[in-house]
């Protein structure tokens, strides 16, 4: 079965920078409601009097993450724009940063009458409309990435850290590695990737070796490190080399690693593997970090639309506006299913899944989402994809 892509070829790139740039047409704001007074008028038609279907854009545009919700905004008009897409409307919402606002914003959607919504970012704010959706709301493409705020009705398209770990496992077995540890912070982050690891790696085969959970706020991380090395065994070349999962993000990543080398175990030593806290620029600066690996969307996606974003509104993107573009392609796919558009989980499950900038994803009946993900080597300034990303679903269970 062919599989649906989000979005159509684009012009030559040299041809839509043009385009941004000199047209007289731009990407045109979204409506921005205000989060309403409690109240329970009747619910609205998801149809416009032109037709369109409304989709609603759930996201933080006041607050400490405002400057991330506008930037998403944009990501998402830009989508509209560059689509073409005539058959949805959208309307921005502020989610604010409690669930208590962003439930109101779902609330005041779906009084729109929107028949589909995207966003909340925060995972508190998506498990906070789980009952509605129940109750018969619009079904929510959240933006947040913790897996436990999935629910049916409401997907979670956020890159999530455990399908990361498995990945870089597998190519890690690939490569001929069959012990594993870990060395992360005592944090609910942390003892997942811990637990993820573990479970992957004897699925796969592997060893777990070592597991040190270290404080977080801890000044000097020697003792922990110390632990980890006479329970790691690194020096026992016969054993073969570990891979050593550090999921932690820079700056606190320099102290961590170098608490390790420290105790005798470098890049030299042992195979560092990490998961997308990685994926920011400037990884590269930290020698300590040259040669590890993580698993990520595939940075070259990303560039293209980078650019076009930066040619239009003056700026670059967030990181997460990746998710509100490849969200708004999604609902025009999805409007153009049938006469009225298809926005039910049986047409959001397809099993063949969708393209994107962030690569190829779907999302099971549970609310979770799978992506294909590229393995990437940390080579100083710049970095290389060792294992690319899997263009299609075909042949996974």
């Amino acid at each position: 079965m062919r599989q649906p892509l989000l979005r159509r070829p684009l012009l030559a790139l040299a041809g839509v920078a043009l385009l941004l740039g000199a047209c007289a047409e731009s990407p045109q704001p979204t409506t921005t409601v205000a989060p309403p007074k409690p109240s329970g008028p009747p619910i609205g038609s998801p149809t416009t009097a032109s037709g369109k279907q409304r989709i609603a854009l759930l996201l933080p545009l006041s607050g400490r993450a405002a400057a991330i919700g506008q930037s998403m905004q944009q990501a998402a008009e830009l989508a509209l724009f560059e689509s073409g897409a005539k058959e949805i409307a959208l309307s921005a919402y502020d989610s604010g940063e409690s669930a208590e606002v962003a439930l109101q914003a779902y609330q005041k959607a779906r009084t729109d009458g929107v028949a589909l919504v995207l966003g909340p970012l925060f995972s508190n704010s998506a498990a906070a409309l789980s009952s509605s959706v129940r109750r018969g709301g619009a079904n929510v493409i959240a933006f947040s990435n913790d897996e436990s705020a999935a629910q049916p009705g409401v997907f979670i398209m956020g890159i999530s850290a455990p399908p990361q770990v498995r990945r870089v496992v597998d190519y890690a077995i690939q490569s001929g590695i069959k012990r594993f540890a870990t060395f992360a912070p005592r944090t609910a982050y942390g003892e997942q990737m811990s637990r993820t690891l573990e479970s992957h790696v004897s699925a796969r085969g592997g060893k777990v070796v070592a597991a040190e959970l270290f404080d977080e706020g801890a000044p000097d991380l020697t003792p922990a490190a110390q632990r980890f090395a006479k329970e790691a065994n690194v020096e026992d070349a016969a054993a073969g080399k570990i891979a050593v999962l550090v999921p932690v993000a820079p700056p606190r990543s320099a102290t961590v690693l170098g608490a390790l080398n420290g105790v005798g175990i470098d890049k030299a030593s042992v195979q560092f593997i990490g998961t997308g806290v990685w994926d920011t620029p400037g990884i590269g600066a930290d020698a300590q970090l040259r040669g590890a690996w993580y698993a990520a969307p595939d940075p070259a996606r990303r560039v293209d639309f980078e650019r076009r974003f930066t040619a239009t509104y003056g700026r670059p993107p967030h990181r997460l506006a990746t998710l509100a573009y490849d969200a708004v392609a999604l609902a025009s796919q999805l409007a153009r299913q049938k006469p009225g558009g298809d926005f039910s989980v049986e047409a959001i499950t397809n099993p063949n899944g969708w393209s994107g900038i962030d690569g190829v994803f779907r999302f099971l009946p549970d609310g979770r989402a799978e992506r294909t993900l590229a393995v990437i080597e940390i080579q100083g300034e710049r970095s290389a994809v060792v294992s690319p990303a899997p263009t299609s679903f075909v042949g996974t269970n």
